[in-house]
């Protein structure tokens, strides 16, 4: 699998973010963007999920499944943590992954789909907290709970924007181990950050100056 971007120009709000930006990323594989507030990190996960689109430019995935998107082969991980407060830990879980793997799961497969979800807040050390009304959870905690998305629907490219956001030490280990799995899986990480993230081996992108 390769994910390659060519000659990318990104435009909003009638200001160029950047413009002749290309990269191309491999299986088992990390980009690390980075760059000063506004340099259009952010901006490139979002054209990469579809969710913008370039003023210039292709992205292209080489080895996908040709019959969905580049998005819908992505794990997008944002600012937000997207949590319904009133529901509990365990079933925003389930929520996100119906949303994200289709149709609720109904018979043994629900019952896999539990085990799985189950095993995700496990990954993420959230597994005492299931019943707890999200309202409860501290921001670390939620970000943690976001992050057992990314392991309960498997999707081969996670585009990540500050995914260190809120956690402490521990959570910081815990997420350099959820990608080194990943990568090793041969997935693919394109990740925003300010500063490091436990990726050492990963390629930088720096953005800057419309450039």
């Amino acid at each position: 699998m390769r994910l390659t971007a060519s000659d990318l120009a990104c435009v909003r709000g009638g200001r160029t973010v950047f413009r002749a930006l290309s990269f191309a990323l491999g299986a088992g594989e990390a980009l690390v963007v980075t760059g000063p507030n506004a340099a259009g990190k952010s901006s490139l996960l979002r054209l990469v999920a579809g969710l913008l689109r370039p003023q210039r430019g292709r992205i292209e995935l080489e080895g996908g499944a040709s019959e969905f998107t580049i998005g819908e082969q992505a794990h997008y991980l944002g600012h937000q943590d997207a949590l319904k407060p009133s529901l509990s830990v365990a079933e925003n879980l389930a929520f996100w992954a119906a949303f994200l793997g289709g149709e609720p799961a109904k018979g043994a497969a629900a019952k896999g789909a539990a085990a799985k979800g189950a095993a995700a807040l496990t990954a993420v050390g959230l597994d005492g907290l299931a019943h707890l009304p999200a309202t409860y959870l501290s921001a670390g905690q939620r970000r943690r709970l976001s992050l057992a998305r990314l392991v309960t629907v498997e999707r081969p490219i996670w585009l990540l924007d500050e995914p260190t956001s809120a956690l402490d030490a521990s959570g910081q280990a815990m997420l350099a181990g959820l990608m080194q799995a990943h990568l090793g899986r041969g997935g693919l990480i394109l990740a925003a950050t300010h500063g490091p993230i436990g990726l050492d081996r990963a390629t930088e992108l720096r953005l800057g100056g419309g450039r």
